[in-house]
């Protein structure tokens, strides 16, 4: 209807409601999940033999944190046919199973957060907002718990979900909480916990429904294991945290701005150098980042592509948020020699 047909008695009372506003597609920025889809694996889109220890693995921003666990998992991008509008998953195969669960056991996924990027829920204040947290799940029937972790303030809350053979999208409403802002900063402020094994320590007491300071046996409680049988599988996709009660559409971001989101945490680049040389003399190649990254990263090689007339020794220097230098000496003297170096910058939380 063109803008000059609409009138007021053309909207009557009722007709437009909160929920009808909800479920459409206009609602901006709100999902505080970077790479909820699991779109982008910059690091493997395949790795076996994860639970030996924490790290980022495959899908880019979800980190898993491990405590003296014998189960290991293979984590994957999987392909994902019966999702409309979801062609991608995170997924566990358990390729090691854990059936005797010592106390301090524990497997998590999880996603972390800066504190300047969560100033929105307004944390600490006395009209502190709730949070919503939503996802596609499917696996092996399981009940494992999410948990919501301030580490600024060492507090926490959480709840329980349900996975079952079909996707089903699970919704989780945590409330509001009046005590401890986030600090607002680019440091690590909230963990958003997915528990999938939990040993005693984190399960044996009393699940926190609302915020409380955090009290380890209470964390996980409720939690059953993915590590019970070699045939268990736990499959994620369409994550999405946003401010208030409602979990509303997943926002669907393009791969291009998804991408940039994820190389403020983590990028690959490549520098080279081409030129005439003199033998045992230092050569630079220098590199600029794609995107800014959140700090000044860790730098390491992934790729020696070309050293011909160059030792196989390299370093970094002056490497910042927003670029740096990689050298390494010439072997030779000699007209048109070359270097390239592919390497991975690391400045996650």
């Amino acid at each position: 209807m063109p803008l000059s047909k609409i009138v007021a008695n053309s909207i009557t009372d009722d007709t437009i409601t909160t929920d009808q506003i909800a479920d459409t597609s206009v609602h901006g920025r709100r999902n505080l999940i970077i790479n909820g889809g699991m779109q982008l694996f910059q690091r493997a889109t395949s790795v076996t033999g994860i639970g030996g220890a924490d790290g980022y693995f495959t899908a880019d921003r979800w980190k898993v944190f491990v405590a003296s666990l014998n189960g290991r998992v293979t984590q994957s991008q999987a392909s994902v046919t019966d999702l409309a509008g979801f062609p991608n998953s995170l997924k566990h195969e358990v390729t090691t199973a854990d059936t005797s669960i010592s106390a301090g056991e524990a497997f998590q996924l999880s996603q972390v957060f800066e504190g300047q990027d969560l100033q929105s829920f307004k944390k600490g204040y006395s009209d502190a907002e709730q949070f919503t947290f939503s996802f596609y799940v499917k696996g092996t029937a399981k009940t494992y718990c999410v948990e919501m972790y301030d580490g600024d303030n060492t507090r926490h809350v959480a709840q329980t979900f349900s996975v079952t053979s079909s996707w089903n999208r699970v919704e989780l409403t945590f409330p509001a909480d009046t005590t401890g802002k986030f600090d607002d900063d680019n440091a690590l402020s909230l963990y958003l916990i997915i528990w999938l094994h939990a040993g005693s320590n984190y399960s044996s007491g009393t699940l926190p429904a609302t915020w409380a300071s955090v009290s380890n046996a209470n964390r996980a409680v409720g939690t059953e294991s993915l590590f019970s049988a070699t045939s268990n599988t736990f499959e994620i996709t369409g994550a999405q945290l946003e401010v208030g009660s409602r979990a509303t559409p997943f926002e669907q971001r393009s791969f291009g701005e998804e991408l940039a989101l994820c190389q403020r945490y983590f990028q690959i680049s490549r520098a080279g150098f081409g030129g005439d040389v003199t033998n045992n003399e230092y050569y630079r190649a220098f590199y600029q980042f794609k995107t800014e990254m959140r700090t000044s990263p860790t730098s390491a090689l992934k790729t020696d592509v070309n050293t011909a007339g160059f030792d196989g020794g390299y370093s970094y220097e002056s490497v910042s948020s927003a670029g740096g230098a990689v050298y390494r000496q010439a072997n030779t003297t000699n007209n048109a020699r070359l270097f390239t170096l592919d390497s991975t910058h690391d400045a996650e939380l």
